[in-house]
């Protein structure tokens, strides 16, 4: 069944009809194709690619919430700094960048797929997450303030508040945040004081070491959604003198395409 989220929470007046006038789909074939057009590089740090872009590309990247502008003192490229999630989805998913490292361009998508490997292990699994929910048209930042990995958008974050606040699991149990109950409710309550949905998005695969070496492991991957939630039974039971606990309900989900508003 697919997964029926709260309504959107709109930050003003007019917002659902501009969201639904520019689709995220729309604004990122055109991000697409200018990109292409022009051949943008982007730079390989330790952590992020910073990509030189004309102005109006930055306007685009907005639009498209990839990226965060850095300001400079230069007027004819703007620079835009990118997650590694973000870099690779415009490389390997839209192919309309192109990655360079200290200086040269590395031509084949398996030299930037193993950098930045080198850099953060668990980047598969990451990557496979975030184009998974980005892939659905939903706009997906850094959930760092709120203890998750990412906060999902159905649009612009300047239209519409998030709904989803998300956590990638793997089969690694040792690095698995959601081990005990007490865990599960800590990052219920908090998503739930902001607003939010928690989503897991459980990233499972047979891909063995050498097969990670190369980004077509993507493929062997398979993601699980489920949503966690509170849940007060006092809200509903006709008992008023036997009070309950709030109880957490785990449920299985599948995200629909975040275009639709």
């Amino acid at each position: 069944m697919e997964l029926q989220s709260m309504a959107p929470r709109w930050k003003w007046k007019g917002a659902a009809a501009k969201a639904l006038a520019e689709p995220i789909s729309e604004s990122v074939s055109e991000l697409q194709h200018s990109l292409t057009k022009t051949e943008s590089l982007g730079s390989l740090s330790s952590c992020n690619v910073l990509l030189a872009v004309e102005p109006e590309q930055a306007e685009l990247l907005d639009r498209c919430c990839f990226g965060r502008l850095v300001l400079s003192a230069e007027k004819v490229k703007k620079w835009i700094q990118l997650s590694f999630e973000e870099a690779f989805y415009l490389l390997y998913n839209l192919k309309c960048i192109k990655i360079n490292l200290q200086g040269r361009c590395l031509e084949k998508e398996a030299e930037t797929w193993m950098y930045m490997r080198s850099k953060r292990p668990n980047f598969p699994v990451f990557f496979k997450a975030y184009s998974h929910l980005r892939s659905k048209n939903w706009v997906l930042r850094s959930g760092l303030q709120y203890g998750v990995d990412f906060v999902a958008y159905r649009h612009h974050p300047s239209l519409v508040h998030s709904e989803y606040s998300v956590l990638v699991r793997s089969g690694d149990s040792d690095s698995d945040r959601l081990r005990v109950w007490s865990d599960i409710n800590c990052t219920v309550r908090l998503s739930g004081s902001v607003a939010k949905t928690l989503l897991t998005l459980h990233v499972s695969g047979n891909s063995n070491r050498e097969d990670l070496s190369l980004p077509a492991c993507l493929d062997n991957y398979i993601v699980e959604e489920q949503t966690i939630s509170g849940w007060s039974p006092e809200l509903s039971r006709e008992d008023e003198t036997n009070p309950k606990p709030n109880v957490t309900t785990v449920s299985k989900a599948r995200l629909g395409d975040g275009r639709h508003v």
